[in-house]
């Protein structure tokens, strides 16, 4: 289970692309197999009408990442995951960052089995 969920301000909606950046972060995740395992990989973004960045003066942007991740992987694969995710993003967003203000940020929400439950056929298509 590693699910990337993504945050964005309505007021980059036209220019952000969101599809192709999901696209590219599935592509991204499923290039780690088999220390991701390809069929729990969930990728979605919820675009934000509600929001106030600093002082609400400007026309500020955001666009936060969470990926939860089940425990179990090392510092150092945790590491590398985060990197290479935050630098899709950076690179999907680079114009967008340099013609307006633009927040971009992720962070990696480790969980352990305890207190989750799932149910998934999905990963039986990936199995060889």
């Amino acid at each position: 289970m590693p699910h990337f969920i993504l945050e964005y301000t309505d007021n980059i909606k036209e220019q952000a692309n969101i599809p192709q950046l999901l696209e590219k972060i599935n592509t991204l995740l499923m290039s780690k197999s088999p220390i991701i395992p390809v069929g729990g990989i969930r990728s979605r973004a919820i675009e934000l009408q509600d929001y106030r960045v600093a002082d609400g003066s400007e026309d500020d942007a955001f666009v936060h990442a969470t990926l939860k991740l089940g425990a179990g992987r090392s510092d150092d694969v945790k590491k590398e995951i985060c990197e290479d995710l935050f630098n899709t993003m950076k690179d999907h967003f680079s114009v967008l960052y340099k013609t307006r203000f633009l927040a971009l940020s992720l962070e990696l929400y480790e969980f352990t089995e305890t207190g989750t439950y799932k149910l998934n056929n999905i990963h039986d298509r990936f199995k060889n």
